[in-house]
């Protein structure tokens, strides 16, 4: 964890500082170094950061690639808490999303959208996912990319893993804006891009679509985004559903965001569940993983920061639960519920290897969603370069 000892000497701010940056080997891991500075204070980051940017067209024909972000953005959570950086580092994971192509965008724009700039909540992201709906338009490739690099406030550190996923059918070259000086523009930035074609390989090979990720040393990728995803049933998808509703219970809202987001919890299990039972599986798992922290609503999350405080929390943003509670009294309250939250976790992770061993004997062949794959394969390759592995 960092440490960080402030001295005063000659009118500069000296900080004596250990820290982590990226995925990077263990003796930079413990360098100290002595910054100096006049002006403002120096911005430190403490987490190994993975930011992965998802930009979507929304075109007519778009509808089927669209439905697979939704059903299977929970299996690229799921794949992703299993990795680990260096040492036993684990990353965080950072997600924006665009959407293009879609004719109810501005064309002053270019009929491009952020929907979500980058974002660790899983419940946010979900709800953005489930908010796109597809309508024709121009599909514009280099202008997406390049408001992407743009808007975004991707890291600068060199060890950490930054990703453009870009998904479509139309030529890559269409539009105003070169693609390739977007791409120039990547390389800078250090942002790998991914094409996937929406489509036959060798027509995405002819409309550039190879081309915008060998520019950037990304994967150019071709999926059937028509591909009906076969889910395999398992005798325990009922009970990790079940245990999902138990893990909600211990979910201890506060300040101005807790109701409405407590809301949208169980908004996005619904949604889950209304495209399969097995999707909403896959989000009780990703709930159960170390991806899905709500410390900025939940004080259960919240107690285990370090910098938090109960006593940092207004009386009147708590519970109904913990109104007139002493300070102690609500400590205990949320350590009952951790104890809780941490038992229902690890059922939900036990079944889940017994359903996994399930479908891995039942599977008779390669019935996994396109775009799920074609994401985990290019995630994996790209994230070897930064020092990581998968348990």
């Amino acid at each position: 964890m960092k440490t960080l000892r402030k001295i005063t000497t000659s009118g500069l701010l000296l900080f004596a500082i250990t820290t982590v940056l990226g995925c990077v080997d263990e003796p930079k891991q413990k360098q100290i170094e002595l910054i100096a500075y006049t002006h403002s204070p120096l911005e430190i980051k403490k987490d190994n950061i993975v930011q992965i940017a998802l930009l979507l067209d929304t075109s007519n024909s778009m509808d089927g690639l669209i439905n697979q972000a939704k059903s299977q953005l929970w299996d690229i959570v799921n794949e992703f808490s299993l990795a680990k950086c260096g040492n036993d580092a684990r990353p965080r994971l950072q997600i924006a999303l665009y959407q293009y192509g879609n004719d109810n965008l501005s064309a002053e724009e270019g009929y491009i959208q952020q929907v979500l700039a980058f974002s660790s909540d899983l419940d946010e992201i979900s709800e953005k996912l489930f908010s796109l709906t597809t309508n024709g338009g121009e599909e514009y490739c280099g202008k997406v990319l390049q408001t992407s690099l743009h808007q975004l406030p991707w890291n600068k550190n060199p060890d950490l893993l930054r990703m453009i996923f870009i998904a479509g059918n139309e030529p890559f070259d269409q539009g105003q804006y070169n693609y390739r000086t977007a791409l120039t523009n990547a390389n800078e930035k250090d942002v790998v891009v991914n094409t996937i074609f929406c489509g036959n390989y060798e027509l995405g090979i002819n409309t550039n679509w190879k081309e915008g990720a060998s520019l950037t040393g990304g994967e150019y990728m071709a999926i059937d985004h028509n591909k009906k995803v076969t889910h395999i049933s398992t005798p325990y998808d009922e009970i990790i559903i079940k245990l999902n509703s138990k893990l909600n219970t211990t979910y201890i809202s506060y300040g101005s965001l807790g109701k409405s987001k407590i809301i949208a919890q169980e908004v996005q299990d619904g949604n889950a569940l209304a495209m399969q039972e097995a999707v909403a599986v896959k989000r009780a798992v990703s709930k159960s993983s170390r991806l899905y922290n709500n410390k900025k609503w939940d004080l259960v999350d919240a107690y285990d920061d370090a910098e938090f405080e109960i006593s940092s929390v207004e009386k009147d943003e708590l519970p109904d639960e913990l109104q007139g509670k002493s300070e102690n009294e609500i400590k205990l309250y949320v350590e009952s519920k951790k104890n809780e939250r941490e038992e229902i976790q690890n059922k939900i992770k036990e079944y889940n290897s017994k359903r996994l061993a399930y479908i891995a004997e039942n599977q008779k062949s390669n019935n996994s969603g396109e775009l799920e794959n074609a994401m985990i394969q290019a995630i994996k390759k790209q994230a070897a370069s930064k020092n990581f592995s998968w348990d």
